[in-house]
């Protein structure tokens, strides 16, 4: 009865005190797990990442916490629990099916006052989980009672907001100066990657393409300086080693650079010149991938770029210079004879000259075409024709750049395959 007594007394002194939140170090220490179904198979990843030397106690588990023992990540002992398993753990967690076992595991870790997580019963338990995310070397965790969805809730939405921006943080202690190359997307400002987007919103100076996603210029703090790369003035310099020479000259004043380009940068976008010219400079660099408008636009526009029986591949070419041009590096002769989809960037002033040398390499005229303007954004549009009426069809239609060119069959297997089509989903 006194024993009795005593649980409720420590019950009623849990309600009325909250948790004291602590980031535990565990990096080679001992952990226990009892159990192995889905609340381990959730918890054993963070353990492992922490460093703990991770003993599992459990009859069965997952095949996903079976991975885990078989990689070596974590101790697997094939067996329920037993007394004595806690013994010299920093750390348990219960998470069993069995009532008995855990309340007889967590009495273990009372005595022996190892701190304990109880899945079945958080009031019993020593220590609580939050709700934890991280992002760039924060780590959010939420705590809030007995509500775990609430604290899931705030976690997603303070986590959001440090990646996409909204939610500022900036640094207090001195960082290195470093230059992001950094891949807007097809267009569509929401198409940036999280990454991306947090990197703008740390940025000091922003070096930007016109194909960039210029909406996001918009969401930038008024300190942050924006400079439109086709306006530096280059003087004896070749446009491009302006650019380099603006991205150096801004890091070496101390300013966090991001250069924002637009798809991909390194999708015909020059970003190994800019990430070459910063590594002779001895400047840190990071490149965040974007999504290539040679996928997404066509995409956008409802054409798959491969598709099952259709096209087991595609090809992306970038159309800046004619078939017959001397500094061509594109084997025109060969595109011609592959089955697969012809995607061309940068290529519209030059897509009469394209389709003849395709049409002459033995491609068939009648080869569905697509030409897809400013995708992603809500000017896109879609203009129809084959590789014998292309040239008319741009001419008669006025499509101009940006604009990307899919060649194949697969334009006809998209829903909105036919003469002309404008977005109704866009902003």
């Amino acid at each position: 009865m006194a024993e009795h007594v005593e649980h409720a007394h420590q019950h009623a002194q849990a309600h009325e005190h909250p948790a004291y939140p602590v980031g535990l170090r565990l990096a080679g220490r001992r952990v226990v797990v009892i159990g192995g179904g889905q609340v381990a198979q959730r918890r054993l990843p963070a353990l492992i990442a922490a460093g703990a030397d991770i003993t599992l106690i459990s009859p069965s588990a997952t095949p996903s916490v079976e991975a885990m023992a078989e990689s070596g990540e974590i101790t697997w002992t094939r067996r329920r629990y037993e007394d004595g398993d806690i013994a010299d753990a920093w750390y348990a967690l219960v998470a069993t099916g069995d009532p008995v076992a855990n309340a007889a595991a967590s009495d273990e870790a009372e005595r022996t006052k190892t701190w304990c997580v109880r899945s079945d019963d958080a009031e019993a338990a020593t220590a609580w989980t939050p709700a934890t995310g991280r992002s760039e070397g924060v780590t959010v965790a939420v705590l809030t009672g007995r509500d775990p969805r609430r604290s899931a809730a705030v976690r997603d939405a303070i986590v959001e907001g440090l990646r996409d921006g909204s939610l500022a943080a900036p640094h207090h202690r001195a960082r290195a100066p470093f230059v992001a190359l950094v891949g807007g997307g097809p267009g569509d400002p929401d198409l940036i990657t999280v990454r991306g987007r947090r990197l703008l919103a740390e940025a000091d100076v922003v070096i930007a393409d016109r194909l960039g996603p210029r909406d996001l210029l918009d969401e930038l703090p008024p300190h942050v300086e924006v400079i439109d790369a086709a306006k530096i003035p280059y003087g004896r310099f070749m446009a491009q080693e302006a650019i380099n020479n603006a991205l150096i000259e801004h890091a070496k004043a101390g300013r966090s650079v991001v250069r924002l380009k637009g798809g991909d940068p390194f999708v015909f976008g020059r970003g190994m010149e800019e990430a070459q010219a910063l590594a002779e400079a001895g400047i840190s660099c990071t490149v965040v991938p974007g999504i290539s408008s040679s996928i997404s636009v066509p995409g956008a526009a409802g054409i798959p770029v491969t598709h099952r029986g259709v096209a087991h591949e595609f090809t992306v070419v970038s159309g800046h210079v004619a078939p017959d041009d001397p500094r061509s590096l594109v084997d025109w002769q060969s595109l011609a004879k592959l089955t697969g989809t012809l995607v061309i960037l940068m290529g519209v002033d030059k897509i009469g000259a394209i389709a003849e040398a395709l049409i002459t390499h033995g491609k068939a005229p009648d080869t569905p075409l697509a030409l897809v303007q400013e995708g992603t954004t809500a000017a896109q549009r879609r203009v129809d024709a084959t590789l014998a009426t292309v040239a008319e069809t741009v001419r008669t239609q006025d499509v101009r750049p940006p604009a990307v060119i899919v060649i194949g069959d697969v334009v006809a297997e998209g829903p909105s395959a036919g003469t002309e089509t404008h977005p109704s989903n866009q902003r």
